[in-house]
């Protein structure tokens, strides 16, 4: 049985640690508001950027780009999503088990890994997965530009003919103690979900309606990605809340229960001294 000393020193521990998960829950928190405001921003400008080049697509008639070249899926360029720190539940845990199932179902075809977060990237390295290009710690500061050097990064992949689609796999928020693994095809770009607008607007365009679309498009990925690492990093801070909120109420339990067995143990060596005060009494 512990003494009374042990189970002090373990109480002092767990009061420690609940004050760190609380203090993490809060600043989770802070961080989920600002970042659910970035989210709720941008989707609807890609909704628009979407509507617009829809409208484009149906002014044009034989459209060329290099984003909308379908070739067949012999090469893939897999983009994995995760965060570079963990304490946030099974936030990375459902992106890498959703990944190793993607890598099973098209283990046909040659495959090429782009890891965005230290967690994705480390758990690839683990594995010896090839990594192509690999993109850590910019969550801390998650910005326009670390998207903008992604996308570059993929689109000279695909427009170099290196590889033949790109699929992305990251966490849509959803809501605080909700997120969804979403695997989504980035390219080659379909003109049929380009044109599925409603009927388009008569705009009056200052410039051809085919150089519009050609400088849009890249731009539309530049967003959907972008979008995504929103998307990524509200639900880990959501994750994180929720999974310091849990662990803060389950070491207020255990502190409740080895306060319990404190006090049982004190009970037990005080009767213990009366019972040894009486029987000396007794004896004498």
């Amino acid at each position: 049985m512990p003494s009374l000393l042990d189970i002090r020193r373990r109480i002092r521990s767990v009061k420690n640690t609940q004050q760190l998960t609380k203090a993490m829950k809060t600043v989770s928190a802070a961080k989920l508001r600002r970042a659910q405001d970035r989210v709720f921003s941008a989707r609807p400008y890609a909704e628009q950027l979407k509507k617009v080049l829809g409208n484009l697509t149906a002014r044009l008639e034989n459209i060329e780009h290099p984003l909308i070249a379908v070739r067949p899926e012999q090469r893939i360029l897999f983009v994995i999503v995760t965060a570079d720190r963990g304490l946030c539940g099974a936030f990375n845990s459902n992106i890498l088990r959703a990944s190793q199932l993607f890598l099973r179902e098209h283990s046909a075809q040659s495959l090429e890994l782009l890891a965005v977060g230290r967690k994705g990237r480390d758990f690839l390295r683990r594995r010896a997965l090839p990594i192509k290009v690999e993109f850590v710690n910019i969550f801390s500061k998650l910005d326009y530009g670390h998207a903008k050097d992604i996308s570059e990064t993929v689109i000279k992949l695909y427009t170099d003919a290196e590889v033949d689609a790109v699929y992305l796999i990251y966490n849509e928020f959803k809501s605080v103690i909700q997120q969804r693994v979403a695997v989504e095809k980035v390219l080659p770009l379909s003109r049929g979900e380009l044109g599925d607008t409603p009927a388009p607007q008569d705009y009056i365009f200052e410039q051809p309606p085919q150089d519009i679309f050609n400088r849009l498009l890249p731009r539309y990925v530049e967003i959907q990605i972008y979008r995504a690492l929103l998307e990524s990093a509200a639900s880990e801070h959501g994750a994180r809340m929720a999974s310091m909120d849990t662990a803060s109420r389950n070491a207020g339990e255990m502190i409740d229960m080895l306060t319990l067995n404190m006090n049982r143990i004190r009970q037990a060596a005080i009767t213990r001294e009366i019972i040894e005060v009486v029987s000396g009494a007794g004896a004498l």
